[in-house]
């Protein structure tokens, strides 16, 4: 079925270039000389970069979730405790790190701090707005207003703390666990590992990870890269349990590797939980010590 003809496309298509015409005018809003050393070259090609990657992300939502698989009328839905709100925490995990990656971005073009923080963190926001609305029109779902919780709390988030600590004290982190039966891996999108790592919530656990010498006082005695991270994920086949962990975790952005290079790279994979001994508690085992956890 053609995606135009599809019931409620072109409704769809007419909301998607609603969005991709104010977020152009908020980046272009104001007058280039208000930005202090801005590269004008620079934020055209992180503007359009930004707008492509938007329109890739839509288009693979659409490939993988959506086709054939629109309906014509626009319905709300309240999914509030589905996968024991791994979803929730997996909207709160996706806003919060392309937020962070748009504020990065847009500090690069050599914009200031503030203007950096208000249009790079609100990314998130809009992509997985995009695909809420997507999913206001999918068959059998509907547009969550838990799931947007989430996205605004991810949002909110990065933003706040960039503009009023100036650093991130607490970050939203992300591993997997390549492991399970196969009754896990249900549909076609969980027969690759990748597709997995997307839609597998059973196998992956999302992180609250703390800078512990941000706090001050006694705890600038702990090194500036060292985190306490605290997880949250999903377990069982015929009936589904919630696992919590408290674990060491690394700020990769706190380690100066004397290369930009190097420096960027860890920045870029900061968003991954780094595999280390963990203390879990469930329900059913009750505390479960692991030496190694990802």
């Amino acid at each position: 079925m053609n995606f135009i003809s599809a019931p409620g496309g072109k409704r769809f298509i007419f909301t998607l270039v609603l969005i991709a015409a104010f977020s152009l005018k908020t980046l272009n809003a104001s007058d280039s000389a208000t930005y202090t050393g801005i590269d004008q070259s620079r934020l055209g090609y992180t503007i359009a970069g930004s707008v492509a990657g938007w329109a890739g992300m839509t288009a693979y939502f659409y490939e993988t979730l959506y086709r054939n698989n629109l309906h014509s009328s626009f319905r709300f839905t309240n999914d509030l405790g589905e996968n024991r709100d791994m979803d929730k925490s997996g909207h709160l995990f996706s806003s919060y790190t392309l937020s962070m990656a748009g504020i990065h971005l847009m500090k690069q073009t050599g914009m200031d701090r503030q203007r950096a923080a208000w249009i790079g963190g609100s990314y998130g926001l809009a992509v997985l707005t995009t695909k809420e609305i997507l999913d206001g029109f999918r068959e059998g779902w509907g547009f969550s207003l838990p799931d947007m919780a989430g996205n605004i709390a991810g949002s909110a988030l990065a933003v706040s703390q960039d503009l009023l600590l100036q650093k991130q004290v607490v970050r939203i982190k992300y591993s997997y666990n390549e492991s399970g039966p196969e009754e896990y891996r249900s549909g076609n999108l969980e027969k690759t590992v990748a597709g997995r790592m997307i839609f597998n919530y059973k196998g992956q656990t999302h992180w609250l990870s703390l800078n512990i010498n941000s706090l001050g006082g006694r705890m600038e005695i702990f090194p500036g890269w060292l985190n306490i991270a605290f997880g949250h994920s999903i377990f069982g086949i015929t009936e589904e349990y919630r696992q919590v962990f408290i674990a060491p975790d690394i700020d990769l952005s706190a380690i100066d590797t004397g290369s930009g290079f190097f420096n960027g790279v860890l920045q870029t994979l900061n968003f991954l939980k780094i595999p280390s001994p963990a203390l879990e508690y469930n329900r059913v085992d009750g505390f479960r010590l692991h030496l190694l956890f990802f």
